[in-house]
């Protein structure tokens, strides 16, 4: 497999930014050098264009990026969403029962213009400004009914456990749900993951005879990594990613695990 033929798709949180998300210097020269050699580097998040989209820019990235885990694929170039996969109607009447229900929760809704934050927390405020994005702020009623791409449930890492089996006891048919972070619980678009959106990626045109490389650490990176041609695992990933991923890298995100899996790559690839 020539590098050329090769696109290493990397989830953000946890594999390539570390806790305090800046992207270590060690990573960022061997994308570079990943590139130089032909192959190509994309993002893969949960996280909105607008939040993305700095990383994309700081990384020189032209590679259409996965964004709202899964329920889009976006071309900074083109400034174009070639793919997307928006949550029914019915979710606007599923989230206010949640939010009448657990009034301790932050809630967001995103589309792909915008993050409308309907109940601020503590979790949510840290959120916004973790991501560096002004939001706006307004009702649910206010957010335009169509296109919503996934809703973000924040809370305290203890609150977690207890929401989610509530969440799931209601049985929600139309939608799915999945864990992002220790704080985050998400409404998705049904069937929709970082793995389909892997799949609907091949589909694109100029992509069919790709080899897929992906890299996560989280319980939304498992289906991207048991789509991949080949994935990966950083040291510090949770047990559900070490298993899908075929290979466990020895380095976390904070030492280089990126940069230890392009360095694996251009070693058995490289000609």
């Amino acid at each position: 497999m020539a590098l050329s033929h090769m696109i290493l798709v990397s989830d953000l949180d946890g594999t390539l930014l570390p806790p305090d998300k800046i992207a270590r210097e060690q990573d960022l020269e061997a994308i570079r050098r990943f590139e130089a050699a032909g192959g190509r580097f994309a993002i893969a998040t949960g996280r909105t264009i607008q939040a993305a989209i700095r990383y994309q820019e700081q990384l020189r990235l032209t590679t259409p990026m996965i964004v709202y885990n899964g329920a889009a694929i976006y071309d900074s170039e083109q400034k174009k969403v070639l793919y997307s996969e928006s949550l029914p109607h019915d979710a606007l009447a599923i989230t206010r029962e949640i939010m009448q229900a657990h009034p301790h929760v932050g809630v967001e809704v995103l589309r792909a213009e915008n993050a409308y934050v309907v109940r601020n927390n503590e979790w949510e405020r840290k959120h916004i400004a973790l991501c560096g994005v002004e939001p706006a702020y307004c009702t649910l009623e206010e957010i335009p009914p169509d296109g919503w791409l996934k809703v973000l449930f924040a809370m305290s890492p203890e609150d977690v456990p207890a929401f989610i089996e509530a969440v799931q006891a209601r049985g929600d048919q139309c939608v799915d749900y999945m864990q992002s972070a220790p704080i985050f619980y998400e409404m998705l678009p049904k069937n929709v993951t970082k793995g389909s959106a892997l799949h609907a990626y091949r589909r694109l045109s100029g992509m069919e005879q790709v080899c897929f490389v992906a890299v996560g650490d989280f319980d939304n990176d498992v289906e991207m990594l048991r789509q991949a041609d080949i994935s990966a695992a950083p040291a510090n990933a949770v047990d559900a990613a070490k298993a899908a991923a075929q290979r466990v890298l020895t380095r976390t995100c904070e030492k280089g695990a990126v940069a230890e899996l392009i360095d694996i790559l251009l070693a058995e690839y490289q000609t």
